[in-house]
């Protein structure tokens, strides 16, 4: 029987430093990357040789930063995606593992990031579900002190790569993925909700629930292309997909005031 033949384009290391060098990322600068491996082509070596060539362009003075979510370990009475019996909630909460930096996998958000979390040298934040790691001089400034009741605010990573001046590369993704408009949600009036999860603390495994700002990825595809539009971001192949290069900090203002202007006002409370 034959084989289908592989999807390219043939990608290398040095091929994918290569065309990211062209769409502008820089040696030395700080950079969030959400990504797909697969929309790349076929890369000889896969996701480790994608986070070699992102290293060789960053440089020795560059930082490396990918989301490493762990959204699994959550209330079981909001799994809206293969939900469980009510029966087994209380059994789960109970169980959870609670989230370890080291051992913790990252859960949907593709493999680059699950191999940047195992780098040498990789330090991760400590939510229990939205951590980031980072690899670089600047990763212990950037994965500090994320607080448990701050997924994505003030006292999250993305405050302190705002701060740092990085860029967001989205990597075969679109703008659904791009996490920083959730700091804009932080910063427009809106609900709040309970958030529970499996953590350690001094006195062993405890479920905790903490009060935060409600978050959606509502019409964030809508925002990305308003943002687009408006001339914010470079574009340009790597491999074989679209690579966007643009500045958190632009994005995130760009967002605030879309997000106040065009989301209903119930969404907003």
């Amino acid at each position: 029987m034959p084989h289908k033949a592989s999807a390219g384009p043939l990608c290398t290391r040095d091929s994918l430093a290569s065309d990211l060098r062209a769409l502008g990322l820089k040696p030395g600068e700080t950079v969030l990357v959400h990504s797909s491996l697969s929309s790349l082509g076929w890369v000889c070596g896969g996701p480790v040789v994608v986070v070699m060539a992102l290293l060789d362009v960053l440089g020795d003075e560059g930082t490396l930063v990918v989301p490493t979510y762990s959204g699994s370990n959550s209330d079981p009475a909001h799994w809206g995606n293969r939900p469980v019996p009510e029966a087994w909630w209380a059994d789960i909460r109970a169980a959870m593992p609670p989230f370890h930096a080291r051992t913790t996998p990252t859960l949907g958000v593709g493999v680059v990031p699950e191999t940047v979390r195992t780098w040498p040298g990789a330090l991760r934040s400590r939510h229990p579900q939205t951590s980031f790691a980072a690899v670089g001089p600047r990763a212990a400034d950037i994965v500090d002190g994320h607080a448990l009741d701050c997924r994505f605010g003030e006292r999250s990573p993305l405050a302190r790569l705002e701060e740092g001046g990085a860029r967001i590369l989205l990597l075969g993704t679109d703008f659904a993925s791009c996490t920083a408009f959730h700091l804009a949600e932080y910063r427009v009036p809106g609900l709040k909700a309970d958030n529970s999860f499996a953590v350690m603390t001094a006195r062993g495994r405890r479920w905790r629930t903490v009060r935060d700002t409600a978050i959606s990825d509502d019409r964030f595809d809508e925002l990305g292309a308003a943002f687009e539009r408006d001339g914010a971001v470079v574009s340009g192949e790597v491999g074989g997909t679209v690579g966007r290069l643009f500045g958190l900090a632009e994005a995130v203002a760009y967002a605030e005031e879309w997000l106040a202007g065009q989301r209903p006002r119930a969404a907003r409370g």
